[in-house]
């Protein structure tokens, strides 16, 4: 869908043709909301937005009805996952006793690949997509400025990121609803809580999970402003990520390997124990956060000063 056919881009009259000469006008607050606005619209409308939110939905479905077939003869849970180490296999053991732990699991196993791909997508073609369709340099005539334009390209992005993480934590939460019983949780640390506060730890973790995947949009983003084009921004976003995850499982690079922006993903699950275990939490946002104001300040420097030709 192109920006032409959408009719949403809010464009104000240039005080010159020469969209690299800079803005004779600055643009108020309000045009500002309604570029974010505009570039909401166009990222959430886009056929391949909604495929990735489909696919992302369907994964706790799918997890769920797996569930309920192995536990369709009686047990109450899938064998091996005595609660351990809290993360998928922990949670999937006690799916068949609670609903809620589907929400736990099937973003257990999103988030290490299907959540950060649809990011990368997304992230890769946030500016190399407006390039290759001949739209980035009419965007600029406006006043918006190049700064002001990659932070309103980057929030898009953030506001994917909890986008999809909430699909996936509502689909879970009605197909558990759905398949499985519900009431109080029993924590990995063997403590009882009800089930409204066990509702609000979901919420919690579903927050913590979208906070996760800033580092990867930042990345993405920065990839996207060396490029033309869209496909392959997309592709080189995605390749890193795979790339990282397989570096984060080779013993041998144990040293670096709390650097990478993957390393802690999984450490909300220390939010199902009692007490909550804050350390991985904390180095997971911080490294997040690094992540973000690094490759955000890459992505910066290398979009104001490239030449915009398209």
């Amino acid at each position: 869908m192109s920006r032409a056919e959408t009719g949403n881009v809010p464009v104000a009259r240039a005080e010159t043709p020469d969209a690299g000469a800079g803005a004779v006008r600055t643009p108020s607050p309000l045009w500002s909301l309604g570029l974010l606005r505009s570039e909401l619209l166009i990222a959430f409308r886009r056929w391949r937005t909604l495929a990735l939110l489909g696919v992302l939905a369907a994964v706790p479905v799918l997890v769920g009805i797996a569930v309920k077939i192995e536990t369709s003869d009686g047990s109450s849970s899938l064998g091996g996952g005595g609660g351990g180490g809290g993360e998928g296999p922990a949670f999937i053991s006690q799916i068949s006793n609670n609903g809620l732990f589907l929400v736990f699991t099937a973003l257990a196993a999103t988030l290490p690949f299907f959540l950060p791909m649809a990011v990368g997508v997304v992230a890769g073609d946030a500016i190399a997509g407006e390039s290759s369709a001949g739209t980035l340099r009419y965007l600029l005539v406006a006043p918006a400025g190049r700064t002001r334009l990659l932070l309103t390209k980057y929030a898009t992005v953030i506001a994917f990121c909890l986008a999809a993480t909430l699909v996936v934590a509502v689909s879970a939460l009605a197909v558990g609803a759905l398949l499985f019983p519900l009431g109080d949780l029993v924590t990995i640390s063997g403590t009882r809580i009800g089930y409204a506060e066990g509702l609000g730890r979901a919420l919690l973790i579903a927050l913590v999970v979208a906070a996760s995947l800033v580092g990867v949009a930042a990345l993405g983003l920065f990839v996207s402003t060396l490029t033309g084009s869209g496909i392959a921004a997309m592709a080189t976003t995605v390749g890193l990520l795979i790339t990282v995850q397989i570096l984060d499982q080779i013993p041998q690079l144990h040293a670096l390997q709390p650097y990478f922006f993957s390393h802690y993903w999984l450490s909300f699950a220390d939010l199902m124990r009692e007490p909550v275990y804050w350390d991985d939490l904390v180095k997971n946002l911080g490294l997040q956060a690094l992540y973000a104001a690094v490759f955000g300040s890459a992505a910066w420097a290398r979009f104001t000063s490239k030449d915009i030709t398209a």
